[in-house]
């Protein structure tokens, strides 16, 4: 398996656009004009970098090119806030919510003590685009943390609809409170799309220094990774087999037809070994306006994500 999923993260594509989005004017009270909206909440522009294949993302946040050349700051100059407008700082309130923002429904599990995960593969199909267009965001992942130390770093192949298109892109957030992301690729409605996180380390590695993160069009061949990222020593024992995370949404037709449907979800343990019958904790929002019915279906391996 590892032999096979090491192969993966050396797909190139030639075809490549930015995963950043400005936010909009309905972007909560606090967030600036001009800030980025990701996986992770509003960063000012500055703090959200993209690398491309060859690019080796530092522990302190930098990126080193093949050349060995250094960009980027080892810290972010600016604050960044959270979905709801919340900023990231201790004790500090938000000044408005005016549409849903954030984390909705998940599904999860967490590995026993002294254990932690080695990857994840997860296997969907690209729903159909939304049926209104309110310059909403939705962002669809599984992903690794740390669940004992969350708010350093978190590995994610996501796929995210704006602007009437869908696409694939990975990240890694928040080294020195920077996030960054590989190149995105555009992906359509009934594809089949694979999203990858791997460690770069011997089976048995509690906590691994460098993991791949990759996502595949299976039906296009398009493609996109964040290869050796660092882990600044996380154990990641925090496995989410899939997250709905939206943005401006103000109507239920802001999000897709029916449910988001991750049919083959699978966890590796830290000897690469498959995850058996995982029993996953779900939760879903029962109090966001607009209420869309959300709910999450997890069993085996298949993870559904309900909001219709």
């Amino acid at each position: 398996m590892k032999k096979f999923m090491t192969a993966l993260v050396f797909l190139a594509s030639t075809s490549f656009l930015t995963a950043q989005v400005v936010a909009g004017p309905n972007r909560p009270g606090n967030v600036p004009e001009g800030y980025v909206v990701t996986p992770f909440g509003y960063f000012h522009p500055s703090c959200v970098q993209s690398t491309v294949d060859g690019d080796t993302l530092l522990g302190n946040g930098q990126v080193q090119h093949k050349d060995g050349t250094v960009q980027g700051k080892g810290t972010c100059d600016y604050p960044r806030y959270a979905p709801d407008g919340t900023p990231k700082v201790e004790g500090a309130q938000r000044q408005q919510t005016p549409e849903v923002q954030g984390w909705v429904e998940e599904a999860n599990i967490v590995a026993p003590a002294n254990n932690s995960y080695s990857g994840l593969v997860s296997i969907s199909i690209v729903p159909p685009q939304p049926k209104s267009r309110d310059g909403q965001t939705l962002f669809f992942f599984p992903g690794l943390e740390d669940i004992n130390n969350p708010n350093t770093s978190i590995l994610q192949p996501v796929l995210q609809w704006t602007a009437g298109q869908w696409s694939i892109v990975n990240w890694n957030c928040c080294l020195s409170g920077i996030t960054t992301h590989g190149p995105s690729a555009n992906v359509n409605p009934s594809d089949q799309i694979m999203g990858t996180v791997m460690e770069d380390c011997f089976q048995g590695t509690l906590s691994c220094a460098h993991w791949n993160v990759t996502s595949l069009d299976l039906t296009t061949g398009a493609n996109s990774s964040l290869l050796v990222t660092p882990s600044q020593g996380q154990v990641f024992n925090w496995a989410f087999g899939a997250v709905m995370e939206p943005y401006y949404v103000v109507s239920c037709n802001d999000y897709p037809a029916n449910l988001y449907e991750y049919n083959h979800v699978v966890i590796f343990d830290k000897f690469f070994n498959p995850v058996v019958d995982p029993v996953w904790t779900t939760t879903a929002s029962k109090t966001v306006t607009p209420q869309c019915g959300y709910g999450v279906s997890a069993k085996n391996y298949i993870v559904s994500l309900g909001y219709n």
